[in-house]
């Protein structure tokens, strides 16, 4: 599953970099640097949401060997 925060931070990196290229191509600093602080912003959100899918699978990871640790528990001790 993918996070929000993943999908709005590659919204935003798009987004900033369009910004920055049209404030390159009109000399508009003030949109160069604009662009460059979304994209900045895109690209700390997509990471975000990366640690968030990494922490996710960790969990869904634990839970799959905790469940068959508790199935083969009590099989072994079944009377």
């Amino acid at each position: 599953m993918v996070d929000k925060n993943r999908v709005r931070g590659a919204v935003d990196d798009v987004a900033g970099r369009a910004k920055r290229q049209v404030g390159e191509w009109t000399g508009d600093t003030k949109a160069q640097v604009e662009g460059s602080v979304q994209q900045i912003k895109g690209k700390i959100e997509k990471a975000l949401g990366n640690v968030k899918d990494a922490a996710r699978d960790v969990h869904r990871k634990t839970e799959k060997v905790n469940d068959k640790r508790t199935v083969e528990h009590s099989a072994t001790t079944r009377p």
